[in-house]
């Protein structure tokens, strides 16, 4: 089969579009309003743009209001964020943070969570969480949509610290991501965690490309 996304004319109950782009990191983004509340939402198109210097991006449609988010509006009045680790074992955290809720809504209380300061920005991280990154604002690229529910702000942020709990850690030096089993999305209510994992090593023994898979500065 084939179909136009435009059209939306694939014959299916449900539109298989988020279905056929998976799994992916679920980026789980607390900030904080230039008033002080706290605010804690998970955005399933999140990624990490680069490593040397460390960017990440996450996309945010509008609210079903058609309202921008107030994880971005709180990202460009203030200027930081924080990237939680979303797990298997946080799965329902995560889920009760995902909800529509006015401004002056705590998440973190909504979820059960609890506030861990950070270290070079204002926005809390989530104490439960095994990896957060600290982030300063970039740029937001806004793309318009299909109607004002359709637009979507794309947050671009600049890494500045990076936590990692010692316990998932491995012996080697590397993350035990087994241990972590952090979570992912899939299309309509999908989701899953990473519970395997195998190796493969680009052949040819290049070895400046092999340190940009490891996401090393120098071999």
């Amino acid at each position: 089969m084939y179909y136009d996304p435009d059209k939306n004319d694939h014959g299916l109950i449900h539109s298989p579009f988020k279905s056929c782009v998976v799994p992916r990191p679920i980026g789980w983004i607390s900030t904080v309003s230039p008033e002080g509340v706290h605010n804690l939402a998970p955005y399933s198109q999140f990624q990490n743009l680069n490593f040397d210097p460390a960017y990440v991006m996450f996309s945010a449609g509008q609210t079903t209001t058609g309202a921008r988010k107030d994880t971005v509006a709180n990202i460009e009045a203030t200027g930081e964020f924080v990237y939680n680790m979303a797990t298997y074992d946080l799965r329902d955290a995560v889920n009760r943070s995902a909800q529509e809720v006015p401004p002056e809504v705590d998440e973190f209380e909504l979820a059960g969570l609890t506030k861990a300061p950070s270290i070079r920005v204002k926005p809390c991280r989530v104490a439960e969480s095994p990896v957060q990154f600290e982030c300063r604002y970039h740029q937001t690229l806004r793309l318009a949509g299909n109607g004002p529910k359709g637009a979507t702000d794309v947050v671009i942020g600049r890494v500045v610290l990076v936590h990692i709990k010692d316990e998932v850690i491995r012996p080697d030096g590397c993350l035990d991501i087994l241990k972590i089993r952090p979570l992912a999305r899939l299309g309509y209510y999908d989701y899953t965690s990473v519970e395997s994992v195998f190796e493969m090593v680009i052949p040819g023994g290049n070895e400046t490309l092999l340190a940009g898979l490891e996401g090393t500065r120098k071999k």
